[in-house]
């Protein structure tokens, strides 16, 4: 089927912006996407055009919402460069704003989220999808050549043993830690999208190993809260260097996360 999307969307941009884990280029510009039991192909197929190999109920139910496609991402980057106007970075955030145009934020699984995120720290994305895929093939499901994400009842009774062998090091306890609290209700991950931004993330933060940083990416790319801006290390770097202290994204607001993305493409990438 071909589908058509005029607004900013580059599939190369989105798998490699750091909000993602299992997504990936399988060959030359077919690009892998895994939502729960869902799983789709996609290719660009000429401008604003491409073929996936799903039907038009499951573009229409399930990846157009995924890749946020409601969204006006031309807009936001147009409210980046007017926000920009006369500032002493304006052209850094323009340089990363024109670097990122494309990047979208996906709207992914939350406990899939949670668990990979909890995974990060410390660690290079190459060695988190490493972990993430590791887990998959232990605890998930098969389709074919692909492993899915374990279901939290899938995972849920390993021991501390079971997730050795895994690259965790000491994240196992913290993984031990959350599957604990979801499964006895304490985390309750699919109420939590009721909460408001702040209350959702200091929920998340009672889990052992999740803090601030954590926690707003949870918040951003599993429950779209697009005006959270997670702090790491390339964006405390971004603050410190790039923009004289301050930190931007309290500044710029709505759509705050978006901008990070953009941001932290563009450090990371060494531009």
């Amino acid at each position: 089927m071909e589908i058509k999307i005029s607004d900013d969307f580059n599939l190369k941009k989105i798998i490699h912006s750091g909000q993602c884990f299992r997504p990936k280029e399988i060959e030359p510009g077919v690009f892998r996407f895994i939502l729960d039991e869902n799983i789709l192909h996609i290719s660009k197929i000429g401008e604003n055009f491409f073929k996936v190999d799903c039907s038009p109920e499951d573009w229409e139910k399930i990846w157009k919402n995924y890749f946020d496609i409601g969204t006006n991402y031309k807009k936001i980057r147009q409210d980046v460069e007017n926000f920009a106007v006369g500032k002493s970075y304006e052209k850094i955030l323009l340089n990363a704003t024109n670097f990122g145009a494309g990047i979208r934020i996906l709207k992914q699984n939350s406990f899939e989220m949670l668990i990979s995120f909890i995974i990060s720290q410390r660690k290079s994305i190459p060695a988190i999808r490493s972990s993430v895929e590791k887990i998959c093939e232990r605890f998930g499901r098969r389709v074919g050549e692909i492993y899915l994400f374990p279901r939290v009842e899938e995972i849920s009774g390993a021991k501390i043993e079971d997730l050795t062998g895994l690259g965790l090091a000491y994240r196992k306890d913290y993984i031990k830690n959350a599957l604990e609290k979801i499964s006895s209700g304490e985390i309750d991950l699919n109420s939590l999208k009721n909460l408001p931004d702040e209350e959702l993330v200091e929920k998340l933060k009672t889990i052992r190993g999740v803090g601030d940083k954590i926690a707003n990416c949870v918040a951003l790319f599993a429950y779209h809260r697009v005006d959270r801006a997670p702090v790491d290390v390339w964006i405390k770097r971004a603050i410190e260097f790039d923009f004289g202290g301050i930190n931007i994204f309290d500044i710029f607001g709505k759509n705050a996360g978006i901008l990070q993305q953009y941001i932290f493409y563009h450090k990371r990438s060494n531009k």
